[in-house]
């Protein structure tokens, strides 16, 4: 049984598709089925109300490439074991794996982001107010807008609400749906704008649960892998596939490592976007991963830059698209779908800096 029969066998309840970045993190982010529309669950938002928690912000909103690579744009939280299985089968000829720690191939960059990421760091004065107000529009297969409203506190606390006039209420409330692997994300991307990048890259990837060991020792990372590997098989016997999965090698394990790299380092983004340091050390971390394609240009009259992450980060399914300002790397708009075809989802971004007794008081 090759790679693509374990995988139409497991495509209603493991969708293949990096969904769900856009939507704000609790709300409940989920992957498209690669033959289905519109898996991702919804409440009936209440106007005015924050949306529920949904038991802390469960694995719901970030469903991976099982044990072995993620999908949706969005912090893990959790056992890895939490997600939905697919299995990843080692190329037909074995290729060497990467070395104990390594990322990927020693980064040099993306020319277009580097350049950008210089004129950032150039204009990059006395940074005003505290914290980023992030307001996200997402269309999902041609239904009705969907429209939350993030507050990301330079502190670290997270707010967010489907009303523009409930943020005040969810700040004085002490609605803080932050969590560590918040932290960790925006940690290692403020690192990456000035750091070493290698070591930045292993910080983004590690910001949430995996199998590759990173940094560790090769025994270590042995470990690593065959406990996630006895789990995805446990997982995957349940779901009656009885081929034992096999732990990727080569390209197929950088395009998983990069997966992870990609999520979390656009996660990041999303939350600090309001930041130049974290858009810094984002783009400098994306501008690093081989499948991702950086073009000039043209949103609103205005020029942008337009991110692939190609369908080799996505075990071939579909491709994200990002676009970004092309002279401060504020974020605009994502795409998800198939390549040619019309966006399965799309979310654009009204990004700006605030204070956060000026959210509570209702001046913003």
């Amino acid at each position: 049984m090759d790679e693509m029969d374990l995988v139409s066998q497991l495509k209603e309840t493991a969708p293949l598709r990096p969904e769900a970045y856009e939507r704000a993190r609790m709300t409940l982010r989920g992957a498209m089925a690669a033959s289905e529309p519109a898996q991702v669950q919804e409440m009936a938002p209440v106007a005015g109300a924050a949306p529920a928690r949904r038991g802390r912000l469960s694995g719901t909103r970030n469903r991976r490439l099982g044990i072995l690579g993620k999908v949706s744009i969005g912090a893990g939280i959790g056992a890895l074991a939490a997600a939905a299985a697919i299995v990843v089968v080692a190329p037909s000829t074995p290729q060497p794996a990467a070395p104990a720690g390594s990322t990927s191939q020693a980064p040099t960059g993306n020319i277009k982001l580097v350049a950008l990421v210089t004129d950032i760091k150039a204009s990059d004065g006395s940074l005003s107010g505290d914290a980023s107000l992030v307001v996200n529009n997402q269309t999902v297969n041609g239904r009705s807008p969907y429209v939350t409203y993030s507050l990301y506190t330079d502190s670290g606390e997270y707010y967010v609400t489907d009303a523009e006039s409930a943020l005040p209420a969810a700040i004085a409330g002490h609605d803080n749906l932050a969590e560590d692997v918040n932290a960790r994300e925006v940690a290692a991307a403020r690192f990456a704008a000035t750091g070493d990048l290698d070591t930045a890259r292993k910080q983004m990837v590690n910001a949430t649960p995996n199998p590759f060991g990173l940094g560790l020792s090769p025994a270590e990372q042995k470990a690593a892998w065959d406990k996630a590997l006895a789990e995805e098989a446990r997982i995957l016997k349940q779901k009656g596939v009885t081929t034992p999965p096999k732990q990727p090698t080569g390209k197929a394990l950088q395009n998983l490592i990069n997966n992870h790299l990609w999520i979390n380092s656009v996660d990041a983004l999303a939350r600090g976007a309001a930041n130049p340091k974290i858009r810094a050390g984002v783009l400098r971390l994306i501008s690093t991963i081989p499948d991702v394609t950086v073009k000039d240009s043209t949103t609103g009259g205005q020029p942008t830059l337009t991110l692939t992450a190609g369908r080799a980060l996505f075990l071939g399914s579909d491709e994200q698209v990002l676009t970004i300002d092309a002279k401060t790397g504020m974020p605009i708009r994502s795409a998800v779908g198939a390549p040619g075809k019309k966006p399965s989802s799309v979310t654009t971004f009204k990004v700006s800096r605030v204070t956060v007794a000026d959210v509570k008081a209702g001046k913003f």
